[in-house]
């Protein structure tokens, strides 16, 4: 397994809610510059709160938010007040807040997932990440029965630990569907790579990941000849670098090139979420193929649309890249025109200007679920607060 330099050993990265990078005045910056990071960060905040006081009025006497059947998106409410910087919302002994982890403890299944009937893997990685926020060794036995979980999802379709099938090493849905895919194997290394720690607490054995497997996955769905192995892999000037959804299949769909030859269009979120896995699987940044995707982020960064994908997932686009950016350390974009822009601030900026007066946030596209208030406000304020003590 390789070794992370020290840009990934010092960005500490809970969900990417507590992310504790060092912030560094440089002695040169002006005062008016500092004055606008505290002016941003308290405006932040008070978006942050307003989000979360609208989340608590929506919550089900029950305990859950917004869909019984997926306990993942009670997990991301939770997700957000346990990384509320003000500290007003996260007390341990809130309620509201105890009866969401209480019914979260409801959707826990013999077999260690996290889950009612369907989207095994996606439920089971978000609730983890909840669940291990709270710091309590009470959740110890169910966080490493879902670590185990989780690994025995991971894709090997021959049964001989080989990776012959393209989707072999990844992690898709953990029900009906037939393939792994980059969101789910995100969501599932995430959960394993932040729950590592748990292997010095129990005495539970820790079932192993494939991460060799794992890793050819994820380079099977980058946009990256050399690395690639598949025929469709291309690297043209506008997809190179990037990622799609799983191999062979991209949400953002096909182009010819002037060659005659049929590629698969990269996309800004789930290129973001390749990134993220690269790290998680503790590839070094200067590796070829976290800097090409990080390439390929820089020369597509835009605030205005998830690239290649337009209003579609725009808010998981904006989780994924204050996640990726934060962990990848870097303050600065360069753009194709040369430009340097501060990411954090123009997303903290967009997130202000898109929150409505209730205090909540809505996509206007409808796809993956970004409809439902209660999911994109709890993509905004995680984001904000990724953004808050980056700022």
């Amino acid at each position: 397994m390789l070794k992370r330099n020290s840009i990934f050993r010092h960005a500490v990265l809970i969900f990417s809610v507590v992310c504790i990078l060092p912030v560094v005045t440089k002695s040169g910056e002006s005062r008016s510059v500092v004055n606008m990071n505290v002016s941003l960060k308290n405006e932040v905040q008070y978006a942050i709160e307003k989000g979360l006081r609208w989340l608590e009025a929506q919550q089900d006497s029950k305990g859950f938010w917004s869909q019984p059947i997926h306990p993942a998106l009670t997990a991301l409410v939770l997700t957000a007040y346990m990384g509320e910087p003000g500290h007003h919302f996260n007390k341990k002994n809130n309620p509201f807040i105890q009866k969401g982890y209480s019914y979260l403890m409801k959707c826990v299944q013999p077999d260690g997932g996290i889950y009612v009937h369907s989207l095994a893997n996606y439920n089971t990685a978000v609730c983890m990440m909840a669940f291990q926020l709270t710091h309590d060794p009470f959740y110890t036995s169910v966080l490493v029965k879902a670590r185990n979980f989780l690994v025995g999802l991971q894709s090997d379709f021959d049964k001989k630990g080989e990776t012959d099938s393209p989707y072999d090493g990844g992690i898709g849905y953990g029900d009906s569907y037939s393939h792994s895919d980059m969101s789910n194997t995100l969501f599932a290394l995430e959960a394993l790579y932040y729950t590592e720690y748990l292997r010095q607490d129990t005495v539970v054995a820790f079932k192993k990941l494939n991460w060799s497997a794992a890793i050819q996955f994820i380079q099977r769905c980058q946009n990256l000849p050399g690395y690639n192995d598949q025929p469709w892999a291309s690297g043209d000037s506008l997809n190179k670098g990037g990622f799609v959804y799983f191999p062979g299949n991209s949400k953002a769909g096909e182009m010819i090139l002037s060659s005659g030859k049929k590629a698969l269009r990269s996309y800004g979120s789930i290129s973001y979420a390749g990134l993220l896995s690269y790290v998680y699987a503790r590839l070094k940044p200067d590796d070829l193929r976290v800097k090409a995707v990080f390439e390929w982020l820089q020369r597509n960064y835009t605030l205005d649309e998830n690239p290649g994908m337009g209003k579609q997932g725009l808010f998981y686009y904006y989780l994924t890249m204050a996640k990726a950016l934060s962990i990848y350390g870097v303050s600065e974009l360069t753009l194709k025109n040369g430009q340097k822009i501060n990411w954090r601030k123009g997303l903290a900026l967009k997130l202000l200007d898109l929150q409505d007066g209730q205090g909540f946030w809505v996509n206007t596209s409808g796809r993956w679920w970004e409809r439902d208030p209660v999911l994109v406000t709890s993509y905004a304020v995680i984001t904000l607060e990724i953004l808050y003590r980056g700022l």
